[in-house]
């Protein structure tokens, strides 16, 4: 048996199946991701709500546009956003992965048991590149590979479950190996996105606010062929 082969636990279409609850604004739940989709070497294009449900639109996505960092090799050389009503779009070096990184979806909030936490949103497009450079991330085994490992600020995170969504819309949960990795089943030609969370317990600065807690969510998008 393959060992980065992994029991699926479930497989169904529908959008409940990507949400990541977080506790914000007075204690309403809100189901969101950020993802980057591109078209082999075309305009990056930054979606947010839910990976195979809806997605937000108008000021609500216009508004990161400010606080969306979005990067190819350089982090401190961010890329220019601007704003269209379903999303966020930027023109894009040919050849490289990008990644992004917003911290202020939403402010801190103050959860139930009087922690403040804040949410942390991680995104990349592409599978060249078989580095971490943002705090949470899924990282290629080899380049353009299946087989990834999911990292959290250096580190595997092992027994972590994952979505995928894959080029037909249909959503499946695998978790993570006692090594961090996991592989994805073949499902033909298209677009992949895949989908983790991650709370930890964290002193950060977040909007001016040191904050006790961070909800992290990664997402990686590619194009198989």
């Amino acid at each position: 048996m393959n060992p980065f082969v992994l029991k699926e636990t479930f497989r169904m279409k529908t959008p409940a199946l990507l949400s990541i609850a977080l506790a914000v604004l007075a204690g309403s739940a809100q189901a969101h991701q950020l993802w980057i989709e591109r078209d082999g070497d075309g305009t990056a294009r930054v979606f947010v709500g839910d990976v195979d449900g809806e997605r937000d639109r108008g000021e609500d996505v216009a508004k990161l546009a400010a606080t969306t960092r979005l990067f190819a090799a350089d982090p401190a050389a961010p890329l220019k956003l601007t704003a269209h009503d379903d999303r966020l779009e930027a023109a894009a070096p040919a050849g490289a992965d990008l990644r992004l990184v917003n911290d202020q979806v939403w402010k801190p909030w103050r959860a139930k048991d009087g922690t403040l936490k804040a949410a942390v949103f991680n995104a990349r497009e592409g599978r060249r590149d078989t580095r971490a450079a943002l705090d949470y991330e899924f990282v290629p085994a080899a380049p353009q590979g299946d087989r990834f490992t999911l990292v959290f600020k250096g580190q595997p995170v092992a027994g972590k479950t994952v979505t995928v969504v894959d080029p037909n819309q249909w959503a499946k949960r695998l978790k993570t190996d006692a090594e961090g990795r996991l592989a994805l089943p073949a499902r033909g030609p298209g677009r992949y996105v895949l989908v983790a969370s991650h709370a930890v317990k964290e002193n950060r600065q977040v909007a001016g606010e040191t904050v006790d807690a961070v909800d992290y969510t990664a997402t990686l998008s590619f194009v198989a062929r």
